[in-house]
Parts: structure tokens; sequence; C-alpha cells
């Protein structure tokens, strides 16, 4: 059995967790998260200087009680893990270095987890998860992505947002609509008492420089704008703003967009499994309309258990865990951190020579 701690300080969540592999099933020893979603709030997004401090003050008490919660001492850890890419550099770094002085200290490897196989890991925290050939569908506040994964380990970028990522483009219209950040869950809850047809906006498609569509890309800024238009032009004619309506007819487009797409594509490409991961994926409208739709097409549909779709760092160290179980990888002691890398690049964190 193998035992890692794991942190995740990619943004504005501070966490840690210990999670353990035994004959093949990964098992969540503890998780604590410390979030800071009221503070940034303030300001209506993540400040990140904000952000790196917190993370400062929060790690060591969060060490302290996942180890306390789980009974567990240091001398247990197999290896230690943390996210060092993509994300806020500042941010990064309290996590990554926190993770490289306790394994250096202690003599126990160090695997540094690209913060996308985090999410795309956090479906093997579910009781029944895929096995490879499947279509990810990755969609959270920074990424909107449909990630082919072969094999453990091995990613395909079949489609990718433009511009806002669909989590961005729900914090964006909840400011206009004058709801709290996070956008996704003040939406959600307006929503519900909303009617999703009573207004029809566009669903953004990316043109092809020599004509045609990418029939797997996304684009939410026309929708944001479309949104912006629809909310003045009832300010000019002084009438009540539908907050309620417009949320859910927002919210409706985001979702049939993201469902469309992804199952065209597993069409394609010939994938009868699908996984939906990331922030966005608790969204409860997406969430029904994926499963609806995908059964209707023969496609299965894998969740990320609802408690594991925004930041947390359990994903992070069952990312860990596998690569642990794949010839024994470990991360050089000097690896950086790097605000962008792409995840089809993600095996070069393990490599003598790290890439940053």
């Amino acid at each position: 059995m193998s035992i890692i701690l794991s942190l995740e300080t990619s943004c504005d969540e501070s966490a840690a967790a210990l999670v353990s592999n035994e004959k093949g099933k990964i098992d969540l020893l503890a998780n604590e998260i410390a979030s800071q979603i009221e503070e940034h709030a303030n300001w209506g997004g993540v400040v990140p200087e904000i952000a790196s401090r917190r993370h400062l003050e929060n790690l060591p008490f969060l060490i302290e009680q996942v180890f306390a919660k789980s009974k567990l001492q240091i001398k247990d850890i197999d290896a230690i893990a943390a996210t060092v890419t993509p994300g806020l550099s500042g941010s990064l770094l309290v996590g990554s270095i926190t993770a490289r002085t306790l394994a250096n200290l202690h003599q126990i490897p160090f695997l540094g987890i690209h913060h996308l196989e985090g999410h795309l890991s956090s479906i093997y925290l579910s009781e029944n998860h895929p096995q490879p050939p499947f279509l990810v569908l990755l969609v959270s506040g920074g990424h909107t992505e449909l990630i082919k994964v072969d094999v453990q380990h091995k990613y395909q970028r079949l489609g990718r947002s433009h511009d806002d990522a669909a989590g961005e483009a729900f914090d964006k219209v909840a400011r206009l609509l004058g709801l709290s950040y996070p956008g996704g869950p003040a939406i959600q809850k307006k929503a519900e008492s909303g009617d999703p047809k009573k207004f029809l906006f566009p669903k953004g498609r990316v043109s092809k420089p020599g004509g045609g569509f990418y029939p797997y890309d996304f684009s939410f800024s026309g929708l944001k704008t479309a949104v912006f238009r629809q909310i003045e032009k009832l300010k000019s004619e002084n009438k009540k703003l539908p907050v309620e309506d417009i949320a859910a007819s927002f919210e409706q487009v985001v979702a049939e967009v993201l469902v469309e797409r992804s199952l065209r594509c597993a069409l394609d490409q010939g994938l009868n499994s699908l996984v939906l991961v990331g922030g966005v994926a608790a969204n409860v409208r997406l969430r029904k309309m994926m499963l609806s739709q995908a059964s209707k097409n023969s496609i299965n549909v894998a969740l990320a258990p609802m408690e594991f779709c925004t930041d947390n760092a359990a994903m992070i160290g069952a990312a860990a865990l596998l690569r642990l179980s794949s010839n024994s990888t470990k991360s050089s002691m000097e690896l950086g951190v790097s605000a962008r890398w792409p995840l089809e690049k993600s095996n070069l964190l393990y490599d003598s020579k790290p890439p940053f």
C-alpha cells in the first residue's frame, strides 16, 4: 500500500489530503480545504497576492489537520505531491516549496502534478470509474477542453475554448446580473426559478481560417456579450431585470453547447465512455442534461463526485498515486512551477532534467 500527502495551491483554495492505494483502489484518508472565496468576493475575483499570502498561512495548519484526522505520521508517508502547473505562479510556489522541503527533509519522493491531470484523476475517487479509452470534458473557471485519454497518461486535446472558459463566463455574467462571486453557484441558484427558454442566447462557434467551423471547440465571449446587450436593452426600456430568467437562459445555452459538442466528439472518435470533471461539472443542469442526452446515444457518462469537482488536494493525490504506480515515477527536486504548461507534455514533469 502506498500513502501520499498531496497539496493543492494553484489558485484560491488551500488544500491538503492523504490518499492511499491498495490493490488498485484509491482511498481518501483525510481531506482538508481552506476556502478564500469570501475574501476574494469583495474584489469580484481572485487577487493573486492575497491568494499567495493565505496559502502561506493556511497550509501548515491543513497539513497538521490531515495527519491528526488520519492518525498517521510523516514517517508513514511514501511520497509528497503538489500542483506545479498551471495556475498562479505565486500560489503554486507555496505548495511546491512546502512539498519539496518536506520530501527532502524526510528523504521521500516528490511528485509535481499537472493541475488538469488532477481534475482528470478526480474520477478515480468515485466508486465506478471507467478505464481508458474515454473522452473527458474538463470544464472549470480556467479551462474548457475535450481530452481523449487512450491509455493512462497519454492525452490528446480535441477541443478547447478560444476565449473565455465556461466557468469564467459564469463569473462575468454573474457580475453583470449583480450576483456574488463565484458566479457558477450564484447563477445556478437564481436559474432554479427562471425560464430557460425566455431568452434565446447564441451558441458561439469558432471559424476555421479556410471556412467552416471547428466542430469541438468553444467560444463563450459572444454569449457573454449577448447577455450584456440584453441587460442594457431591458434597462433602456425601464423594465425590471428578470434576473432568474436571464440566469436560466444563460445556463441552459452553456449546458447545451457543452453537451452537444462533447457527444459529437465522442461519437466521431468512436468512444462510448465520457467523463465529466472540473468545477463547472458540479452544475446540476449540465449533469442532468449530459446523462440524459448521452443515454440516447448509448454513451456511458462518469461524473466526478460533487465534492471533488472544484479544486482540492484529494484529486492531486489520486493523480500522484497513478503516477507512482507507473514505473515508480518521481519528479526532480529542481522542478519549479509554471503558470502554463500543456497537459500533453505532463510526462516531462518527471524527467531528471525538469522543463522549468
